[in-house]
């Protein structure tokens, strides 16, 4: 039985089982790639001779090394090593890639919403920081470290423990000029009152 929070009801959608330390073990919508945290993880796989567990809810697109005044000249050696290593990748394990010519392609953490690939009640995770952005959308997202980028690659799933959750009450009436954001970053003692 779900419990109150939109956190809590798409954790307990997406939960697969209760590990040790109070981690469960929960399953993946959505993972995006790139080309910088996901080398070492595609290589794991491939010394361990496991597949990508579900390419069709994994998406790459090159994001951090793409330079904004002509994306398609990289004369950094080591940026263009992680392209090259991301396209090959994509191409072994079966993983879509909006590449450098594809109108598709763009910053990993954008492209989920600006696609339509970023849906409420969703789990979502990258090896990017920004992946939690996608909470603004409803989902449940986590930026995640490169042998979890493996672990979600080989089985779409993710061990994590539950988030904290924080209940906000609003006293009396939001002034039209106070939005959500000036509430959240707004401090007060005593409680905060509007």
């Amino acid at each position: 039985m779900s419990r109150g929070t939109i956190v809590d009801k798409i954790w307990d959608a997406h939960h697969v089982v209760r590990g040790d330390g109070g981690l469960d073990l929960i399953y993946i919508d959505l993972h995006l790639v790139h080309e910088v945290t996901s080398p070492q993880a595609f290589e794991g796989l491939r010394l361990a001779g496991r597949r990508v567990r579900r390419p069709d809810r994994t998406m790459a697109t090159i994001d951090h090394n793409v330079p904004t005044d002509d994306p398609f000249v990289i004369d950094d050696p080591i940026a263009k090593k992680q392209i090259d290593v991301l396209r090959e990748n994509c191409r072994d394990f079966g993983v879509p890639l909006f590449d450098l010519d594809s109108d598709r392609r763009g910053i990993v953490h954008i492209i989920g919403p600006e696609l339509g690939l970023t849906q409420p009640g969703m789990t979502i995770v990258c090896g990017d920081s920004h992946t939690s952005t996608h909470g603004a959308f409803g989902a449940l997202a986590f930026g995640i470290g490169t042998s979890e980028v493996e672990h979600v690659l080989a089985t779409q799933t993710l061990w994590q423990a539950p988030p904290k959750t924080m209940k906000v009450n609003i006293v009396g009436t939001r002034h039209p000029a106070v939005t959500a954001k000036d509430i959240i970053l707004g401090r007060s003692s005593p409680p905060l009152s509007c």
